[in-house]
């Protein structure tokens, strides 16, 4: 089985803060959208890369697993390794959720281990265990892990999907709700009762940046600009998440400037709204009338 090393693929050091790390996933999770790299399929396996990465660094416990592991084994990335000589049973053959490796489904898989934590039954094995006793308690209910990617607004305004899951080698599709507000990183428990499923799933919600930029609950939209409308001033039309408004722009503003407008960011689940930030693009245009090509002509000669 090959080591992945996630600390790598997101480009962060092992002693990465969380806000590192978001921002690096963030960066290399727009860079690899499927939206921007159609039918690209080292794209594809670069993003599914990235999303695994983040799925285990984003959580403190996975990611103290994962680091436990690490610290005790001196592997490098893409080094390959029999986890049965390191305390893993189970068969690791590509039936894992959401799309995840075999390394990761090693750790946190679909739960054919005793321990109740998918394929990892060597955690005893590590010299600071004791430390995590915790793991060692049999769940009163299985506990299945998948993630989903929204867009801004769709988390925004809350939807309905269907998801296919892969249920000990057995694939299921079941619906997610997804509540208004939702930030990334929280989760969505989907009773698997309704789907002849032993257990829960736990849907992480990952929220991926597009027309909008969410930072913590504000949000940034470019606006572009002719130079003139940038020099002399305008008003334009701007669609926000809670519909269109109009926006004076003001004279002699600079490309990269930002206009706040309050109130008008995102909301999350408990009510906290941000602030929306009109962020400034100067564009020439492609085409101009013979009129307008005198006068930047004059305008050149000065």
């Amino acid at each position: 089985m090959e080591y992945k090393d996630y600390y790598k693929i997101l480009g962060v050091d092992k002693n990465a803060t969380d806000a590192e790390i978001k921002k690096e996933y963030r960066k290399l999770a727009k860079k690899y959208h499927p939206d921007v790299n159609q039918n690209d399929e080292v794209a594809s396996n670069k993003f599914k890369e990235i999303n695994e990465a983040y799925e285990v660094l984003s959580d403190k416990e996975k990611r103290k697993q994962y680091d436990m592991f690490g610290s005790n084994y001196n592997f490098s990335g893409g080094d390959n390794f029999d986890p049965r000589n390191y305390g893993f049973s189970g068969s690791f053959n590509g039936s894992n959720m959401g799309g995840f490796s075999d390394f990761f489904n090693m750790f946190f898989g679909g739960g054919s281990s005793s321990s109740g934590f998918g394929g990892f039954s060597g955690f005893d094995n590590f010299s600071n265990a004791n430390k995590y006793s915790g793991f060692n308690r049999q769940p009163r209910r299985q506990k299945y892990e998948t993630s989903l990617n929204l867009s801004v607004k769709e988390a925004y305004l809350g939807v309905e999907r269907e998801l296919y899951v892969n249920i000990n080698n057995s694939p299921k599709k079941i619906t997610v709700k997804i509540p208004k507000g939702i930030t990334s990183g929280k989760k969505v428990k989907v009773n698997g009762d309704k789907y002849s499923i032993d257990g829960d799933i736990l849907v992480k919600i990952n929220v991926i940046n597009d027309e909008y930029r969410l930072e913590d609950l504000d949000l940034i939209k470019t606006v572009s600009l002719y130079p003139w409308e940038a020099y002399f001033g305008t008003t334009k039309v701007v669609e926000t998440l809670n519909g269109n408004i109009r926006v004076k722009i003001p004279e002699k503003i600079e490309s990269m400037k930002k206009i706040r407008i309050s109130n008008k960011g995102y909301t999350d689940l408990k009510g906290k709204t941000g602030d929306l930030y009109l962020e400034i693009v100067i564009n020439n245009p492609k085409n101009l009338s013979n009129d307008k090509l005198e006068l930047y002509k004059k305008l050149m000669e000065n």
